[in-house]
């Protein structure tokens, strides 16, 4: 896990490295950025926590952003040694996106974790894009009910899935004309890196295609031996 101290929040750093695992074991925890500037103070105290190394980079040249260069170096090194099998790239910028490409040329998993507002170039260059909104989203529900008189944050309206899943679906669908849900999962990640169903509410994938009961028939046959198979298909299979 490589993280860009000057575009990552260090409130979120718990369920970063949470997120991440679910991936794989995350061996190598480095952060990267100016330590005696002010703005990365908000790192300093939650670091020995999360086992997390700093790497610091001075600023040489006013308006240059030299961390960008020493993460990209550093993750150039990591890839030739070998003994790793995936990245993550905790950032918002674009900068990265070259560097994501290359990784996943050379066969290797690449994570993204940044804000929504990441450029599409950098959230296609990662083979999973998670957006730093959701995860804010479920740490703020382990936190106290916020008192009265306070004022409430609106909600992001978030654009509608549908098409989205209609589309995976379609790429899915077997000659039965059904499709396995592990299948679309898939699929939905092949077509937006960013794909998270946390970002309609809900925890599991079956949950967001049942929520369009008008759109989808779903099968999911009792098993005592183990969890149960689920298929999906377009209610009169047909996808508009």
């Amino acid at each position: 896990m490589l993280i860009d101290g000057d575009n990552a929040q260090p409130s979120l750093i718990g369920e970063i490295i949470a997120e991440a695992g679910k991936y794989g074991l995350v061996t190598i925890r480095r952060i990267y950025g100016d330590w005696t500037t002010t703005n990365m103070n908000g790192w300093k105290d939650i670091l020995h926590v999360h086992a997390v190394q700093p790497i610091q980079q001075f600023r040489y040249t006013i308006g240059k952003n030299a961390t960008d260069s020493a993460l990209i170096i550093d993750a150039m090194d990591i890839l030739y040694e070998g003994g790793v099998s995936g990245f993550c790239l905790v950032s918002s910028d674009s900068d990265y996106t070259r560097l994501a490409m290359r990784i996943r040329e050379k066969g290797l998993f690449v994570m993204g974790i940044g804000k929504k507002t990441t450029p599409i170039a950098f959230v296609n260059a990662c083979g999973v894009f998670v957006q730093t909104e959701n995860l804010r989203a479920e740490a703020e529900k382990l936190q106290p009910v916020q008192k009265p008189g306070k004022r409430a944050t609106a909600k992001t309206v978030q654009p509608d899935p549908l098409p989205l899943l209609k589309k995976a679906l379609e790429k899915s669908l077997q000659e039965d004309g059904w499709a396995f849900l592990g299948s679309i999962g898939n699929r939905l990640l092949q077509l937006d890196p960013s794909f998270d169903v946390r970002t309609y509410g809900f925890k599991l994938l079956s949950q967001l295609f049942r929520s369009y009961k008008d759109d989808f028939e779903i099968d999911e046959p009792e098993r005592k031996d183990g969890p149960s198979v689920i298929r999906i298909r377009p209610r009169n299979k047909q996808i508009k």
